[in-house]
């Protein structure tokens, strides 16, 4: 995989964080739009890096969230990472239920970040 910068990275992350429990649910997509808003301020075609991610199988999430963790990590400062654990668990909530899946990739993220 090539690295990918923060923005990219972010977007792989909270897509996967969205997915783990079977479905994105429309308040999860609403949160990813809204990230994307935020990061994006002009239009961009993500289709390919959906692409990507469309043809993850279950088995391969968990070793994409950790490379794309450690784009995201090099290309961000603590806080930009403190800040973005803020935003991955208001969206794992976005549907008022937390599944384990999504509590697992969660955790794991805070634990690759060391934000404990």
């Amino acid at each position: 995989m090539r690295k990918s910068n923060k923005p990219i990275a972010g977007y792989h992350l909270l897509m996967i964080l969205s997915a783990v429990d079977g479905i994105i649910k429309p308040e999860e997509g609403l949160k990813v739009q809204e990230y994307m808003t935020e990061e994006f301020p002009f239009r961009l075609n993500l289709d390919d890096e959906l692409e990507i991610i469309a043809q993850l199988t279950s088995d391969q999430w968990q070793d994409h969230f950790e490379f794309h963790a450690k784009c995201f990590e090099e290309d961000s400062t603590e806080q930009e990472r403190k800040d973005f654990i803020q935003f991955a668990k208001s969206l794992i909530k976005a549907d008022n239920k937390v599944s384990d899946d999504e509590h697992k990739f969660y955790i794991l993220l805070k634990n690759l970040w060391n934000l404990n």
